[in-house]
């Protein structure tokens, strides 16, 4: 028979790795009897583990949930995992990050080196996008009652602070609390988003988790609505996108770069490129907006010609007469009038 501290280890084992044991099958697992069991689980109690017993033709145990976390056993690939999502729970924005390294710095002086090396050789950093915005950090208690509100399928109430010219959402004058239907918590660009159906607007919007405060309590139970699409990240990157669902950029246009399409095609993300010749390439590219797709096309340093359509034609003469205008000021030493 195991010694004591050895069984107890091995009991604990078996208790995390289904919801509920029988005594008698406790019992033929460890090669002791029932009331050695009985003895155990009452050692494993006094230690702080949640063990209690459940009712039953059989009997049984289980490791139910207490007011305290205690110590945890797990295996190889757990230990593995849970050491590499606290590592990349590091960089997340999410508001834990000093409490995931600490957890992490945990794991890690317990772990046999076996695990460790594997560990390490995991190197996780965080790269933000060059920008000149903020990547304002979200609280982790709002994340947890954002995603309360979610799994309770509770209508949420919130204030949702305004932009501000900084981007860190914090400026302007509060606006009315919102009232939604929360379905999703998400990640985009490094920020929280929840995407909700918003109740006074009737229509799916998404909101940044660090513009939100929530109130409490939450509001009544709702029967969940089908997001439309059905996948959500999807939805999320269409939003983004401005394409309202159809998978697709709303202004898409298609031009000749005076350029060689290698050179073209690292800056084009989900644009086509077409070689045309060694010092030519055909672009077909997506924006929001047609001003903005003549723009994105513009930062290229070569000469353009427009296949189409329209649109993009008119887009290019309007960025031509503002550009035009800005030479003008810039010339005469005067500001621009604001719009």
């Amino acid at each position: 028979m195991q010694k004591t501290s050895a069984r107890l280890l091995s009991l604990l084992s078996l208790l995390q790795s289904r919801r509920d044991w029988p005594g008698a099958l406790l019992a033929e697992r460890l090669g002791i009897s029932a009331r050695t069991v009985r003895r155990d689980v009452d050692r494993l109690r006094e230690l702080g583990y949640p063990v209690v017993a459940v009712k039953g033709p059989d009997g049984g145990y289980r490791l139910d949930a207490g007011t305290e976390l205690p110590p945890l056993l797990f295996d190889d690939e757990q230990a593995v995992a849970l050491a590499v999502a606290l590592r990349i729970a590091a960089t997340t924005g999410a508001g834990i990050e000093d409490g995931a390294v600490r957890a992490l710095n945990t794991v890690r002086q317990v772990m046999p080196a076996r695990l460790r090396h594997r560990v390490d050789t995991l190197h996780v950093t965080a790269v933000e996008r060059p920008t000149t915005r903020p990547n304002p950090q979200v609280d982790s208690g709002v994340l947890m009652a954002l995603t309360a509100a979610v799994h309770a399928c509770e209508v949420l109430r919130f204030d949702y602070a305004p932009a501000s010219p900084s981007g860190d959402g914090q400026g302007g004058t509060m606006a009315p609390p919102r009232r939604v239907q929360p379905h999703h918590l998400v990640t985009w660009g490094a920020r929280w988003y929840l995407v909700a159906w918003d109740l006074d607007r009737e229509d799916w919007r998404t909101f940044r988790a660090d513009r939100i405060t929530p109130r409490t309590p939450t509001g009544p139970r709702f029967a969940p609505r089908e997001l439309p699409g059905g996948d959500v990240a999807a939805f999320v990157a269409d939003r983004f996108q401005g394409s309202a669902g159809s998978g697709t950029w709303p202004c898409r246009g298609e031009v000749i770069l005076h350029l060689p399409a290698a050179v073209v095609s690292p800056y084009t993300h989900d644009g086509v490129v077409e070689e045309l010749g060694p010092d030519r390439c055909r672009l077909l590219l997506g924006s929001w907006s047609w001003a903005g797709l003549a723009a994105a096309i513009g930062r290229f340093d070569a000469d353009i010609e427009v296949v189409g359509p329209a649109e993009l034609k008119d887009a290019f003469a309007v960025l031509a007469r503002r550009y035009a205008r800005a030479a003008a000021d810039a010339g005469a030493g005067t500001a621009p009038p604001m719009p």
